[in-house]
């Protein structure tokens, strides 16, 4: 940032506060992702349809102004599954540039957490990808896949395929 730019942001600062608020969540989109591994060695995995776009990727959702990220993958759980979970601990988060997909101009930040669930999936499990109704306001479906046999390419997005790789690494 030049000298000149810098002055700049710090007067609008000192007449507009909440400024520097506007240029993070203008520059930012952070998302906050769950991994639960089942003792089959399978991941769950969310299927969902948004903007007329099917996405399969790892359940979570985007971070609120004003919660923090656990808080945020907890909103999820119980938003997507219906359901509390327990969040174990953090496994990933992204170390290099992601353009946002659906944010032009908007840089993209993933944190993953391992979690578990606090009673017995009450939620349905598909065994078909995208198994949900079309007509349903936020159509939404999981399943399990096996770390053996998922191939990163069955994820939609490049943060999730690298997460996968980095998973693969770590337990086959």
């Amino acid at each position: 940032m030049s000298r000149i730019s810098f002055r700049l942001y710090l007067t609008i600062l000192k007449y507009k506060p909440d400024f520097n608020l506007l240029i993070i969540q203008n520059l930012f989109n952070i998302r906050v992702y769950g991994i639960y591994k089942n003792a089959g060695n399978e991941l769950l995995l969310c299927d969902e349809e948004r903007f007329g776009i099917k996405m399969t990727k790892f359940p979570g959702g985007g971070l609120q102004y004003g919660e923090g990220t656990i808080e945020c993958l907890k909103r999820e759980a119980v938003e997507e599954f219906g359901q509390e979970i327990k969040v174990l601990s953090h496994f990933y988060t992204t170390d290099f540039y992601q353009k946002s997909y659906f944010h032009e101009n908007h840089q993209l930040i993933s944190i993953y957490y391992y979690f578990d669930f606090i009673d017995e999936i009450r939620f349905k499990i598909s065994k078909v990808p995208f198994s949900f109704n079309t007509y349903d306001e936020e159509p939404i479906s999981f399943r399990f896949r096996s770390l053996n046999e998922i191939n990163p390419s069955e994820l939609t997005f490049p943060v999730d395929q690298y997460v996968l790789k980095l998973l693969k690494e770590k337990y086959l």
